[in-house]
């Protein structure tokens, strides 16, 4: 990719027909089934659908705001499980875009339009009809296998959120491993701005015993309980879903993230994530 130097391939699934893998130098960040846009397949991804589902009625169009774009598999779920719904997919690559529109894509009748630069940046600009329209927010931004420090700011979820319409969901994907150190800050400073929030992810991740994918989310309303226990029923399994006075204990005095003290995640041991190049 011409911004990042990563090398990003498309690679098809070996196991599932009409499925793809986008992998960025060496690190998996997205999975597509072409064929069934509505199945999902990394765990994190699947908790992010599930909250998504409990979004307003079922089938009713959403408005929705996308930072990452990766192979756009959330907003091929939306279009797939909510036909008309209108998106904006925020992405800083414009050729990894290309490369995806390319070899997977997506229904030319789907109401998703792409805007090319840095996140942050690209938020700022965004028309004015744009705020408080967002029925859901999703940020999931990373440089190869991390998330950018510059978007994980207090500063950042501040102007980001403020295309929440009230009762708005946005939805953070965290990246983290033991302590969990990344995703109680993370958690602390979108409490700070939403004022409600809840993580989701699987039980030996919340408890902080390997790396892993944290689900946060959040509104400017209080979320609904009735969810709960849906999201966790949903799976993947083993689960858990922290909130309220245990999501407090989650975040247990960790400091809010300002533009001063903000720092990317942490890098992944390249055993966990990072794959193989293909022989065949």
């Amino acid at each position: 990719m011409k911004l990042s130097g990563y090398r990003a391939v498309i690679e098809d699934d070996r196991w599932v027909p009409g499925s793809f893998s986008l992998v960025v130098d060496g690190t998996p960040q997205s999975h597509v089934n072409a064929d069934d846009p509505s199945q999902l397949f990394f765990e994190y991804i699947q908790r992010m659908g599930h909250v998504i589902d409990q979004l307003g009625l079922p089938g009713q169009p959403l408005t929705a705001v996308h930072l990452g774009a990766g192979a756009l598999t959330i907003p091929r779920y939306v279009e797939a499980t909510r036909p008309g719904s209108r998106q904006q997919v925020i992405e800083l690559e414009q050729d990894l875009v290309d490369l995806v529109r390319t070899h997977i894509p997506w229904p030319k009748s789907a109401s998703i339009r792409v805007r090319y630069g840095d996140a942050r940046d690209v938020v700022i600009r965004l028309p004015e009809g744009l705020r408080e329209s967002a029925d859901l927010l999703v940020i999931d931004i990373f440089s190869g296998a991390r998330t950018p420090a510059h978007v994980t700011s207090v500063e950042f979820y501040r102007e980001a959120c403020t295309l929440l319409r009230p009762g708005g969901v946005v939805l953070v994907n965290v990246a983290d491993g033991p302590g969990l150190a990344f995703a109680r800050s993370q958690a602390a400073t979108l409490l700070e701005v939403t004022g409600n929030v809840a993580a989701l992810a699987e039980t030996s991740i919340l408890k902080g015993r390997r790396f892993g994918n944290v689900v946060l989310v959040g509104s400017n309303a209080p979320l609904p309980l009735e969810w709960m226990p849906r999201l966790l029923a949903g799976g993947p399994h083993p689960s858990k879903l922290v909130a309220g006075t245990e999501l407090r204990d989650f975040i247990a005095g960790a400091s809010v993230t300002t533009d001063a003290t903000a720092a990317p995640s942490p890098l992944p041991s390249k055993s966990i994530f990072q794959v193989k190049p293909r022989s065949d």
